[in-house]
């Protein structure tokens, strides 16, 4: 006899024995029916096969909290394996009883309900909808409302699966007004919270121009580019797949992806990643440049920032640097004056060519927000130098060039 049937035997010996008057006994026994059918699928079918199902949830809304987590366990052990096998619990009618546990004043109750519940309902649209009908969906909604963090987890990561089959269902989620108390999570410091958070929306905003909207419309920008520089790889991951859900419909939804700076952020979180993480921010800016020309240059723009900021980052060859101090637009200034201001400290020729050629001059000229990263490279630039001909820099600012009373009041030491 093999070891499979000496295990399939003992789901036969275990059946009585959840009719034990003893709670602990029921409770441990399904508990042990669950651990038999979530390591192997045929063992699984003989839970189901045994006639088992319809025995663990009789009483289920009677007993106690510990037997219906581990009956919501045996159900989820059993559902998770294959369509075939989720139907049958469904058949059983366990739905109603997990839609039950998901009113119990205890939340492990209540994370072991939705559990089964994801389970049921990732398999197939038919089995979604057979949780919907069995009026999952708004209780799940409060449970994303809950304090526990492990309950907002699973009960966001059920709606998730719910949402991905189609349309319909989809809107079965909106309308129970999930979007607005998923999108509040999204700032929410819990790594594995915010993946399934992030995997929801994108299951929403795949399906219609409507649904992507309704997502947008919870303000989901700017915090969304927030994601993109997690240090989890699965937040970056789906960050970038919810803008490219929004993206990916029309030339209006990709513009408002670049007004409000996704596009930059996509870019650096694909320089930020490795492997597949990449992928779904490659293909946001592959849809967001197919919409137009324009878009197109946007997404090419982006890019050469990038590129051009890596550049600046490697260059200390200030004369090669100084002639786009005149001509480089803000955005990349910035990164200028930040490799003006490693350099100047450590190198005295550099810093009088600096001002007899009119850069420091330049950099007064600069206006800075106070406290800003760029006002610090400013000040760096300026402790570089004697209080008085940074005075005199100032004083002179609507001259042309530097006067040669200034270069001549400039005294070099052989220290510098």
């Amino acid at each position: 006899m093999s070891q499979r049937q000496v295990l399939q035997g003992v789901v036969c010996l275990l059946r009585p024995l959840l009719l034990d008057v003893v709670p602990s006994i029921r409770q441990t026994t399904a508990l042990a029916l669950g651990r038999l059918a979530d390591c192997d699928v045929e063992l699984a079918e003989a839970v189901v096969k045994a006639g088992i199902l319809p025995q663990l949830i009789c009483s289920l809304p009677e007993e106690n909290r510990y037997y219906k987590k581990a009956a919501a366990f045996v159900l989820r052990a059993i559902a998770k394996h294959s369509p075939q096998l989720a139907q049958a619990v469904v058949q059983c009618g366990a739905l109603e009883m997990l839609v039950i546990c998901l009113e119990d004043f205890d939340p492990g109750v209540k994370e072991g309900a939705c559990w089964a519940l994801e389970y049921i309902a990732r398999h197939n649209p038919e089995l979604s909808q057979a949780v919907v009908d069995a009026g999952a969906v708004p209780l799940l909604v409060l449970c994303i409302q809950e304090p526990e963090i492990a309950l907002k987890r699973i009960a966001a990561s059920t709606l998730s699966d719910i949402s991905k089959h189609s349309p319909e269902l989809a809107q079965t989620v909106v309308d129970a007004r999930a979007i607005a108390y998923l999108a509040q999570m999204i700032p929410n410091p819990d790594a594995k919270l915010k993946r399934q958070v992030l995997s929801a929306l994108s299951q929403i905003a795949k399906h219609s121009v409507d649904l992507a909207e309704l997502v947008v419309e919870a303000e989901i920008f700017p915090v969304v580019l927030i994601c993109l520089k997690d240090s989890d790889e699965y937040v970056k991951k789906n960050g970038a797949t919810l803008i490219r859900e929004i993206a990916k419909h029309t030339p209006e939804l990709s513009q408002l992806v670049v007004n409000s700076g996704g596009v930059a952020a996509v870019v650096d979180c694909i320089g930020s990643c490795r492997g597949t993480v990449r992928l779904p921010g490659i293909m946001t800016l592959g849809y967001v440049a197919a919409h137009s020309e324009d878009l197109s240059m946007a997404v090419i723009v982006s890019k050469t920032k990038k590129a051009l900021k890596s550049i600046l980052q490697k260059c200390t060859y200030l004369p090669a640097l100084e002639p786009l101090l005149h001509e480089a637009p803000p955005g990349i200034l910035k990164h200028i004056i930040g490799q003006f201001s490693k350099v100047l400290p450590h190198d005295s020729k550099a810093r009088r060519l600096f001002v007899t050629t009119g850069g420091l001059k330049k950099v007064q000229e600069i206006k800075a927000e106070p406290g800003s990263l760029l006002q610090e490279y400013i000040n760096t630039i300026n402790s570089c130098y004697p209080e008085e001909i940074v005075s005199k820099t100032l004083h002179n600012l609507m001259t042309r060039s530097v006067p040669f009373a200034l270069k001549e009041s400039f005294v070099f030491t052989d220290a510098e």
